[in-house]
């Protein structure tokens, strides 16, 4: 008698490897499991696998055998030689037609290295975004398949079952060719360090800034994630974080934690990426930069003692203050995005990826997380005008910040009086005044230039495209000799 063989295999069961499985699971598809170390899937089985249908195998060969064909395997391993590792091991057991999904936060650049390899030799191979963290994983997270559209239509009534579900669909779709799922997912955690430092130099502001006790900075988020504006996961969980005591020593938990936060690099990874294809990302550049100063403890704690800064306090409203932070923080995250959806647009038209834009901001609202109420603004701003140029020229956004822009800037103002550094609402309103104006200094930096290093430069008197270069010592000594300077 033939086995009945499973519909969908997961290898690797750290705890996303685990969840994702017992998601599929649930909703109707048999798995089979492999996990390098035995005793980790032995474990699994006899816990959370235990009653349901999950195979457990102890070796690749068992692993692949006990598929159905065309075999959909999932790899959840750690991103760079372990991923390889496995497709070694697999790609001599597997059948054309097969199909092998890297669920991990691989580099995209791996993604198209991996899609070229494996389709040469009639593999299938989907770079697959993952985001929702723990929770995510096993309820449902938001998905990037990339790939070949053929590969999702295998993967479709897998993918569309476990994925989030929001009003207007499961939160997956086919992103793009190649790395393209990877790259989204680069640029959805680029965005996410944004929001998370952004939200970061809310709370500093109003601890110290304002002095509130832990109970008023829940009271506040909780506020803020009932408006339309700021209603998201990261809003409601840092609300959440506030009332959590710490059971040693009776404080709140969040002040014993160090303020040394730590990054896998994916955030990293789309600043490098921008400056590669030349777009503009600061207040996501500023949110890397601040994770990677607050590493330096030990040289902050010395420069504590050495270095002093304004002891002024804030003598103001402080309901009016509260809600001037609410607004900066919510004209800032518009510009996060806006400056992500500037680079996913960029790497769409470089690597001929052809993202929909409106399509990857719906499956964002639920699942991931950056969800957010405003999401649903981006996704119509982008179906309304697919090429649009940048986010804050939507209509809807547009006059967001127009309405909010003198509390942002007071913000700023009374940041800078009382010392409290916040790079990512500065980097924020640094981009709007840059994006809005029609004329900027680097005029004097191409003639700076032209005169070092003969760059040349256009003028704005002559035809765009037309380039000119002065010998500007020359006419420094003419200008002596005749006496003038014109």
């Amino acid at each position: 008698m033939t086995q009945q063989k499973q519909s969908f295999g997961v290898i690797g069961l750290a705890v996303m490897g685990e969840n994702l499985a017992l998601n599929v699971e649930r909703n109707g598809f048999p798995i089979s499991v492999y996990n390098r170390t035995s005793t980790k899937t032995k474990e699994f089985m006899a816990e959370r696998a235990q009653g349901k249908n999950v195979k457990d195998t102890y070796s690749i060969e068992e692993f692949v055998e006990s598929l159905e064909r065309p075999r959909k395997i999932l790899v959840m391993v750690k991103a760079g030689k372990p991923v390889d590792a496995v497709i070694e091991q697999l790609k001599p057991l597997l059948d054309e037609g097969d199909m092998i999904i890297d669920g991990g936060n691989s580099l995209y650049e791996d993604t198209e290295r991996r899609t070229k390899e494996l389709e040469s030799t009639k593999l299938g191979f989907v770079g697959m975004g993952v985001s929702g963290g723990e929770e995510g994983a096993l309820n449902g997270p938001s998905l990037m398949p990339g790939g070949t559209e053929q590969a999702y239509g295998e993967l479709a009534p897998i993918l569309t079952k476990i994925a989030a579900q929001v009003d207007d669909g499961p939160c997956v779709t086919f992103i793009g060719p190649g790395g393209a799922g990877h790259y989204v997912k680069m640029v959805h955690n680029g965005i996410e360090y944004g929001d998370m430092q952004l939200i970061a130099e809310a709370y500093d502001l109003l601890k110290n800034g304002l002095g509130l006790d832990h109970n008023q900075l829940h009271d506040v988020f909780a506020e803020w994630n009932e408006t339309e504006e700021l209603n998201s996961f990261l809003i409601e969980i840092t609300r959440d974080i506030f009332k959590y005591i710490d059971p040693e020593t009776g404080q709140p938990l969040v002040d014993v934690i160090m303020d040394s936060a730590g990054q896998k690099g994916t955030g990293r990874w789309t600043v490098v990426s921008a400056l590669d294809l030349g777009v503009s990302i600061p207040t996501i550049t500023a949110a890397v930069n601040a994770r990677i100063l607050s590493s330096y403890k030990d040289q902050r704690l010395t420069a504590s003692k050495q270095l002093t800064g304004p002891t002024h306090k804030y003598q103001g409203d402080a309901k009016a203050f509260v809600n001037k932070v609410r607004d900066a923080l919510y004209c800032s995250k518009i510009c996060s995005y806006a400056q992500g959806m500037a680079l996913l647009s960029k790497a769409s038209e470089d690597f001929d990826y052809s993202l929909s834009l409106s399509e990857i901001a719906r499956i964002w609202k639920g699942g991931c997380i950056i969800r957010a109420g405003f999401l649903d603004k981006i996704k119509t701003a982008y179906n309304d005008n697919p090429k649009l140029a940048n986010l804050l020229l939507a209509p809807e956004f547009t006059q967001t910040i127009l309405d909010r822009q003198e509390a942002w800037r007071e913000v700023l103002a009374t940041s800078n009086y009382l010392g409290i550094p916040v790079p990512a609402f500065s980097a924020s309103l640094d981009y709007f005044d840059s994006y809005r104006r029609a004329s900027l200094p680097q005029n004097l930096t191409q003639a700076q230039r032209d005169f070092f290093g003969a760059h040349t430069y256009e003028r704005v008197d002559k035809p765009r495209g037309e380039f000119f270069h002065t010998e500007w010592t020359q006419v420094d000594k003419e200008s002596l000799q005749t006496g003038t300077t014109d």
